[in-house]
């Protein structure tokens, strides 16, 4: 059976370092970790197919930028024939402070439009997904702007290890099950 890790974000330069991107960070920890290389460039997403321990996966980052996530991962599912529960969409999200991560099995898209494409295109919300805090605007910063910016240098190391505890958590759902990861991770 295989799995695909999914992390939102934006292509381009321009967004790479932008807090939208940190589902990106993720996928690049995980196949740094496990030497899967992420050049294939199809399906409307940047991917690359390898294990995680013993469980085979496809690491993917989206090109379709974060509202038209659905598409990439819609083709991904229909060409790897991966169902929507074996999919684990990394994401992030303002409710959450910097460093905090929650696993859920589903749920409502809480606000996040990528999330909302994919939920739409696989016509369920069951679809697990990892949430990475990015903490909220601060009084009057639009969410737009706040999503679009980079990190404060002063949150960098907590974020940096929300991206180390994700990948934790990812591999402990991919080998024991989301509810051993959600019990370890979810705080």
């Amino acid at each position: 059976m295989t799995y695909c890790v999914l992390g939102i974000g934006n292509p381009g330069s321009e967004y790479a370092h932008t807090k939208h991107n940190i589902g990106w960070w993720v996928v690049d920890e995980l196949a740094r970790r496990h030497d899967i290389a992420l050049k294939r460039e199809r399906l409307r997403a940047r991917y690359g197919r390898g294990r995680v321990k013993s469980v085979d996966v496809v690491l993917a980052q989206p090109l379709t930028y974060v509202n038209a996530s659905g598409d990439a991962a819609l083709r991904l599912a229909v060409f790897f024939r991966i169902r929507p529960a074996n999919f684990i969409i990394v994401l992030d999200d303002m409710n959450l402070e910097p460093g905090a991560v929650r696993l859920r099995p589903g749920g409502s898209d809480g606000g996040h439009r990528g999330l909302r494409s994919i939920i739409e295109v696989f016509g369920t919300t069951e679809v697990p997904r990892l949430r990475v805090g990015i903490g909220s605007p601060p009084e009057g910063k639009r969410a737009v702007e706040w999503v679009l910016s980079p990190f404060a240098e002063d949150v960098r190391p907590v974020v940096d290890e929300a991206i180390t505890r994700a990948a934790d958590c990812i591999e402990v759902a991919l080998t024991q099950g989301l509810p051993t990861a959600m019990s370890q991770f979810n705080g």
